[in-house]
């Protein structure tokens, strides 16, 4: 894979970097030998990256060319932003102290050439702040808050090349030569090249993540098998989004969460995301959810969207025990059954505190809860997930809401899911879109209720993937595969 270091002028470009090629802006930008080359990493070190300058068209063709440019046209957006850089502070926070405590000044600029400094005391700090903001080469700039007691990132950007202190260039020649080892990541393999490069979001200290650690193995194999080379990131490689060709969140999902936040990044930088913003938006709010199935004629339990004005009338329209949810209950947290007035009342008003609307349904019970995994509007895997001994739900919480006892599932082959549970599910599911979704009903004798459309569901290894086996994972990563090809035209890098 060629990689590129992008300058303004080469004649001024102070480094010597084995392997790397140093090309002036404007012929990356006009040459045609640029534009037919495949599967580039740009590093882009102009001096500027202001809107409609040299440095910001050299990252915005490098992605329009299927290149790879580092920063990005977002990041570019990234630095400009106080809000970004404020949450940047506050995310790292910890660290911030713990680096900076031993100063005497009450300013401090940290130099970071590909995630390292000079001093090892800042490489922690250094590694966080590059793959937030990556760009090859950045200065932030920290000030000591006397009222708070404490430091601040006040801003971040980058720096020139042509800027670098003689008795820092040794020490940036060797960072660089250490990041290109690491991304060409040595040793012999017999696979092929992987052709495109897929980011999978995990969080490994989530105590009930949509995955577990087999299947993510799983679906790393999987991946390099259909030509991706995979790897696990987690929630400070944000500002890395630029690097890939498509995400995959195994984490569970929220609007107010950083997982919406690299959906977002992902779609913007033109990455293919499973999930997408949209499918985490409405499937994670259950009062859209209800709205959108009633407007579509899907059946589900009889269901009310509650407010402060309609809360009277809970028991005049569902009858006693009734479900209530709040709207981004997920796992069964935020998901309440009712069985007297008393009890009613006491968690609707409490709920409400918290949300201008939740939902009341009619509680329906049913030994197991149906699950339809869909892919692409095509169905994938088909599990009855049982309910607790002697509980409503498939997951039994304690008064700490930890995870007590579950409930057995057993997976079915497709041709043995009756049909009308298929065909809703599939209708559902497509209301929301072509992503991937569990969506949840219940059969109550020949009758089948929609209950909700999960987007990120559960794919563990030993229990969804019981009958397809690898080929559940083959299935995932192939859709992957097809839509990073449909995206960029069918390039190979």
């Amino acid at each position: 894979m060629p990689v590129l270091l992008i300058v303004d002028n080469p004649k001024r470009w102070p480094l010597h970097i084995p392997d790397v090629e140093v090309v002036a802006a404007r012929s990356y930008l006009t040459e045609s030998r640029y534009l037919a080359l495949r599967g580039a990493r740009v590093f882009n070190l102009c001096r500027s990256y202001r809107y409609q300058s040299t440095g910001y068209y050299v990252s915005l063709l490098a992605a329009a060319r299927g290149h790879k440019p580092l920063p990005s046209v977002a990041t570019m957006q990234d630095f400009k932003s106080q809000g970004i850089v404020r949450v940047a502070s506050d995310e790292l926070d910890a660290l911030i102290q713990k680096s900076l405590a031993p100063l005497a000044s009450r300013e401090f600029v940290l130099s970071v050439y590909f995630g390292r400094n000079l001093a090892k005391r800042y490489d922690r700090l250094s590694q966080r702040l590059f793959k937030m903001f990556q760009a090859p080469f950045l200065r932030a700039f920290f000030l000591f808050n006397e009222r708070s007691g404490r430091w601040q990132l006040q801003s971040i950007g980058p720096a020139a090349g042509d800027e670098i202190p003689d008795d820092h260039r040794d020490f940036v020649v060797s960072a660089a030569e250490a990041y290109f080892r690491g991304r060409r990541r040595p040793g012999i393999s017999r696979r092929p090249p992987a052709r495109f490069d897929l980011a999978i979001l995990v969080d490994p200290r989530e105590k009930e993540p949509p995955s577990n650690e087999r299947a993510l193995q799983k679906f790393v194999r999987a991946a390099e098998a259909t030509g991706l080379r995979a790897e696990l990131i987690r929630r400070e490689d944000l500002g890395r989004m630029a690097e890939f060709d498509a995400l995959f969140i195994r984490e569970t999902t929220s609007v107010n969460h950083h997982t919406y936040r690299f959906a977002r990044r992902a779609v913007a930088e033109g990455l293919v995301a499973v999930d997408d913003p949209e499918s985490i938006l409405r499937c994670t709010n259950k009062v859209f959810l209800a709205e959108l199935l009633e407007r579509n004629r899907v059946p589900t339990p009889r269901t009310l969207i509650v407010h402060r004005g309609n809360r009277g009338t809970i028991l005049d329209t569902l009858s006693l025990p009734c479900i209530l949810k709040e709207p981004d209950s997920s796992f069964s947290r935020g998901v309440v059954k009712v069985e007297d007035p008393a009890a009613l009342k006491a968690a609707v008003e409490r709920m409400l505190e918290k949300s201008e609307l939740i939902i009341a349904q009619e509680f329906l019970p049913t030994p197991f809860d149906w699950r339809i995994g869909v892919f692409d509007r095509q169905p994938l895997y088909a599990c009855r997930y049982h309910m607790a001994r002697h509980h409503w739900q498939i997951l039994k919480r304690d008064s700490a809401g930890q995870k007590s006892e579950e409930g057995r599932a057993d997976t079915l082959p497709l041709d043995e899911v009756p049909p009308d549970v298929l065909r809703i599910a599939l209708k559902s599911a497509g209301l929301i879109g072509d992503g991937l979704y569990g969506v949840d009903l219940k059969q109550v004798g020949r009758k089948v209720y929609v209950i909700e459309v999960n987007d990120n569901p559960n794919i563990d290894a030993g229990v969804e993937d019981l009958v397809l086996k690898d080929t559940l994972y083959l299935k995932i990563m192939e859709v992957l595969l097809r839509r990073i090809e449909k995206r960029k035209g069918g390039e190979r890098g």
